[in-house]
């Protein structure tokens, strides 16, 4: 089997072309990023600025088949106030998703599904923009697909993560029928699944697509950065770390042995990437 087509944002696996739709950047804390692996490692990879802050990308993937235009993942949003995103070196107004993505060349309103990985604002923050009050569908003509268990520990406002949450983004999809709360591994289009990887949060997500004989997989929050591939430097923002090791493990060994491209939530320098084992950090990227 060929190896897929690659360039620049862009892929092509099979009958599917897949394309980063890099909504913004960011700037966050680099110790959350990285939980207890000490500055002095991390470092290496990604520098801080003076506030010991990280450029972190808000990364969606636009999937093209025969019949579907799919968006996975809806970046930041503009439901943030005016001290978070100055806070987060945010302009003051954010850009409307449909625009950055006819920016990158892509008709909005062909997009019929949106996939969530799971729901903490940085992931689904575009999928309603706030109009006269009101959180309207940033995209009418789309399904919109989510953890069923993302969304009821949302609610649950644990002390632990409830900042994370914003129920805007997805409540009144969910109130008029636009938003499926899926429960397990989850085929959304044919050969786009939605598959449980738990650690970050219980019911995250991963979406795989695939077309050719080849596999294209976002590894969400599991893997956020090309920074992330040892398997031991998690989120501290991971409800349960030792699960993130294991998942991540399990995935990682997989998209070696299969030759999987990838795609990553936070990471600014690349937009695909090939994985390979290695014997000092267990996975690293792989030569083009």
């Amino acid at each position: 089997m060929g190896s897929p087509s690659v360039a620049g944002d862009r892929v092509v696996l099979g009958d599917c072309e897949i394309s980063l739709i890099r909504d913004s950047v960011y700037w966050w804390d680099g110790g959350t990023f990285f939980g207890v692996v000490p500055k002095t490692l991390w470092s290496r990879k990604i520098a801080a600025d003076e506030l010991n802050r990280i450029p972190a990308a808000f990364n969606c993937y636009l999937l093209r088949t025969g019949s579907h235009t799919i968006l996975i993942e809806t970046g930041g949003g503009d439901k943030l106030d005016a001290r978070a995103r100055e806070r987060m070196k945010l302009p003051a107004e954010s850009e409307p998703l449909p625009s950055v993505i006819a920016r990158h060349g892509f008709d909005p309103e062909r997009i019929d599904i949106v996939i969530n990985s799971h729901l903490h604002w940085d992931h689904c923050g575009g999928n309603t923009v706030l109009s006269g009050g009101r959180a309207l569908p940033a995209f009418p003509r789309a399904r919109y697909f989510a953890p069923r268990g993302e969304w009821e520990h949302a609610h649950r406002r644990l002390a632990r993560d409830r900042v994370a949450y914003i129920d805007a983004n997805y409540d009144p999809l969910v109130e008029s029928g636009r938003m499926t709360l899926v429960e397990g591994d989850y085929e959304v289009a044919p050969g786009v699944w939605m598959r449980r990887a738990p650690g970050h949060t219980r019911h995250m997500m991963t979406i795989a697509a695939q077309s050719g004989g080849r596999t294209f997989c976002f590894f969400s929050d599991l893997v956020p950065t090309a920074s992330h591939l040892q398997p031991t430097w998690v989120l501290a923002f991971d409800l349960d770390p030792l699960e993130t090791i294991e998942t991540k493990t399990r995935y990682l060994a997989a998209a070696a042995e299969g030759g999987w491209l990838c795609g990553f939530a936070h990471e600014t320098e690349l937009a695909f990437a090939r994985i390979r084992t290695d014997p000092k950090t267990g996975f690293a990227l792989a030569t083009p």
